[in-house]
């Protein structure tokens, strides 16, 4: 529990593996024993087909908003579930207090399909900056971790992107068709170009904590909710990446950005994609 006296950074030093354990116990009380087990009545539509939600993602984070909040009383915590049933919950990002971007099931459609390609994220920020982040893989048992500053690292070893290799296409992980207004397809289309090689992403997560990795080098996503968004920016700017709108502007958690926008493993990859997806 955090202090009177005690500041954020003095918070994250003395709480951060707590955290942590919060996050990984969620996972085990809640995701895990659904995976690959979930019953017809546990999975439910939101938007439409594509857009899907279970009873691991609502009871993981229902825990993590009662755990983290509990760490650090006064603080907020904005849940891709609890803005579904409440948008005016979304607001807070924008406000003063500290707030906990939660998303408990990254690549729900994964999980419910029983392949391991989903994580929970979860992101700590303050007035629309980002403080620190948690990126967990249950199926593998691998948690990756940011700190603003601090560095960013998968299992304790300290995550570098680097840069792509010269003359390689660049590996770019774009928005998913189904969810792209035309637009936005129009400006993917810009992707579709000698020296690239696009695909469709996956957990939006796991795409950053690859760029992070050096795995892949950039993504170009068009949607702007932050729980999707926030872990993993923090991740890639903290591996020494970088992140752009179209406006040749950061990304912004509190939102209004002009998309699509990349994030990517460092600044001239990611002018580079921008200025393909027709951006400054």
């Amino acid at each position: 529990m955090i202090e009177d006296t005690e500041t954020i950074d003095e918070f994250l030093a003395r709480h951060a593996a707590d955290v942590e354990e919060a996050v990984r116990k969620a996972a085990a009380a809640e995701i895990m024993p659904r995976f690959r087990r979930l019953a017809a009545h546990e999975v439910d539509e939101k938007s439409g087909p594509h857009d899907l939600v279970t009873d691991a993602d609502r009871r993981a984070e229902q825990y993590l908003t009662e755990a983290l909040g509990a760490l650090l009383p006064g603080s907020v915590v904005v849940g891709e579930e609890a803005v579904h049933a409440n948008p005016t919950t979304y607001e807070a990002i924008q406000d003063g207090a500290p707030v906990w971007i939660v998303d408990p099931v990254d690549g729900t459609r994964q999980f419910v399909h029983g392949d391991p390609g989903f994580c929970t994220l979860v992101a700590l920020a303050q007035g629309g900056t980002l403080l620190a982040s948690w990126t967990y893989m249950p199926v593998p048992d691998r948690m990756a971790t940011a700190v603003r500053g601090g560095g960013a690292f998968l299992d304790g070893e300290r995550l570098f992107a680097g840069v792509p290799e010269p003359g390689r296409d660049l590996r770019v992980a774009t928005s998913h068709p189904d969810y792209t207004t035309e637009e936005e397809k129009r400006a993917l289309l810009g992707l579709w170009t000698e020296g690239v090689a696009p695909r469709a992403c996956g957990s939006a997560g796991l795409e950053y904590l690859a760029v992070a990795r050096g795995e892949s080098d950039a993504t170009a996503f068009s949607w702007e909710a932050a729980w999707d968004h926030a872990a993993g920016l923090l991740l890639v700017e903290e591996a020494g990446g970088t992140h752009l709108t179209r406006a040749g502007e950061p990304f912004r958690i509190t939102g209004h950005n002009v998309l699509p926008f990349t994030a990517a493993r460092d600044a001239a990859t990611a002018r580079r994609v921008v200025g393909l997806l027709g951006g400054a």
